[in-house]
């Protein structure tokens, strides 16, 4: 008789083959029972809604949200094919937003079937699936992307609603940017004899500046009989630069939130002291307050450190290889591979000072940095040489975050924007803030995206001669909040807020001493 073990390794087994298939969305008829309720019993299936269920960690936190956030899209677009079979499409606004890589987990979605029953279905951790019934784009206005169905991009810009315009003001702006040629949209313009559509789309091409998309659209209406009155959507905000050339949307949601974010930064971010003319005295400052910054920030990261752990594996009185059954071992090779990135930032950081572009420093550096912070797991042989490859291959969640990162093809586009932004920045406190935020926002790495943000942060803040500054464990939950806000809201300013508040009382105790 096969022991209750051997009956798990079984129904995993089962579950391992269906994930191999693709089936990430898991109903009933998928599994027999006994199977089933087994997964579900020891945490490795979840309830979604009655029927269905997804794949989860039995040792996550219990109510945690993560497996969800995780599985989201996934889910919903086995359970709407399910469902509807082809007869469905997101909304022309959600559409939108994924057509430019926005894939933040929305607290409601908005789906679109003429079976649709008007009704909404409530999904995990708040969030909801609300199915209207309403006619399709036709075949040509349709596209599929990861199994969800979509409006295409001049469908979902005539459908959408004048409040996405300044709702969702960047995705809008990214959305544009992908028309090369007014020819689709006028197609549909002229089909249902949209004037006011036309001059709302006329008025925002003009406002990134393709005014031969905007003349083109007013003009062809005009011809045709239309009375069409131009007026921007975005009559109430900043007119925002982007590139002629090809560029992705992804690269362009980048460079419009950079210019948007850049002035609630200003705002509420201290003046900038200066390079400072010590750099010995700037470098042994940062010294001093090591074993305080590598508690705070592993401790941020889960790792359970103790400053006199932190003190034995820098000062290299800590032998991975003895106690290697013993739990500290994982986190004396976190301490060990933090205290070696660190070595490479104080180099970083001694570069700027003496001058350097700081933007081309951490361009050039950062990835010494994250090969150095994980070098010792390596060496261990808790991680494959092949992880300290680079930039991430896979898709990567962040624990609770509605956020979803770019997917793996768009980080190797996204970096080099991100630091030619980086780059070009005149003020410090921007370079201090978006660094952060945009390193973290696109989470280039699998693992260990805080800690070389919040060194990145640390470069930046030399650069303009602020002091080092150590975001605390017990303020964990506020800056993990501000950035939630930041990357899910397009809303900068509580992050802003936040750091700046840290590196003023920091400035302050650094003139007291």
């Amino acid at each position: 008789m096969a022991t209750p073990q051997e009956k798990l390794a079984e129904s995993l087994e089962v579950l391992r083959k269906l994930q191999e298939h693709g089936v990430f969305a898991i109903c009933s008829g998928d599994l027999t029972r006994t199977h089933r309720e087994r997964l579900v019993k020891n945490g490795f299936l979840l309830e979604v809604i009655k029927g269905w269920y997804i794949p989860s960690n039995p040792g996550q936190v219990r109510g945690e949200s993560t497996a969800w956030y995780a599985s989201f899209w996934r889910f919903c677009a086995a359970y709407l094919k399910a469902r509807f079979e082809a007869n469905w499409s997101l909304s022309p606004e959600q559409s939108l937003l994924l057509h430019v890589g926005n894939m933040k987990v929305p607290r409601q979605l908005l789906v679109r079937s003429p079976k649709a029953r008007n009704k909404i279905t409530a999904l995990p951790h708040g969030t909801s699936l609300f199915d209207v019934r309403a006619t399709l784009p036709s075949g040509g206005e349709v596209t599929e992307k990861d199994g969800l169905r979509l409006f295409s991009v001049p469908a979902g810009l005539m459908n959408c609603s004048v409040g996405f315009f300044l709702q969702n003001e960047t995705d809008a702006l990214a959305a544009l940017a992908m028309v090369k040629d007014a020819s689709d949209l006028l197609a549909l313009l002229l089909e249902g004899g949209h004037s006011t559509v036309a001059g709302r789309l006329a008025g925002a091409f003009r406002n990134i500046g393709r005014d031969r998309i905007a003349n083109e659209i007013v003009k062809t209406m005009q011809a045709a009989g239309y009375t069409v009155r131009e007026k921007d959507p975005f009559e109430n905000t900043k007119q925002l630069i982007l590139p002629t050339g090809e560029q992705s949307p992804y690269e362009n949601r980048i460079r419009l939130m950079w210019q948007k974010m850049r002035e609630p930064v200003l705002e509420h971010f201290p003046a900038a002291p200066g390079r400072p003319s010590d750099i010995v005295a700037y470098l042994k400052a940062a010294d001093d307050i090591y074993i305080t910054d590598a508690y705070h920030s592993l401790s941020i990261e889960g790792y359970q450190v103790s400053p006199e752990l932190i003190e034995q594996v820098r000062s290299g009185g800590w032998n991975p290889d003895e106690n290697r059954d013993d739990q500290k071992h994982f986190n004396a090779l976190a301490a060990r591979g933090y205290w070696q990135a660190y070595q490479t930032v104080r180099n970083s950081v001694q570069r700027v000072l003496e001058g350097e572009n700081p933007g081309s420093v951490c361009y050039d550096d950062h990835g010494n940095w994250y090969r150095e912070m994980f070098g010792p797991l390596v060496t261990a042989g808790l991680l494959r040489a092949t992880d300290l490859s680079g930039y991430r291959k896979d898709p990567v969640y962040i624990r609770c975050s509605m956020h979803v990162p770019p997917r793996h093809e768009a980080v190797r586009s996204c970096m080099p924007v991100f630091f030619d932004l980086l780059k070009n920045e005149p003020e410090p406190s921007v370079r201090v803030v978006l660094g952060h935020f945009m390193f973290v926002y696109i989470h280039p790495y699998l693992d260990g995206n805080g800690r070389i943000g919040r060194f990145l942060m640390n470069v930046m803040l030399a650069a303009g001669g602020y002091p080092w500054t150590i975001i605390p464990l017990e303020k964990r939950n506020d800056y993990m909040d501000t950035l939630e806000k930041g990357s899910v809201e397009q809303d900068i300013e509580p992050f802003a807020i936040f750091l700046g508040g840290l590196v003023f009382q920091t400035m302050n105790r650094s003139r007291l001493v």
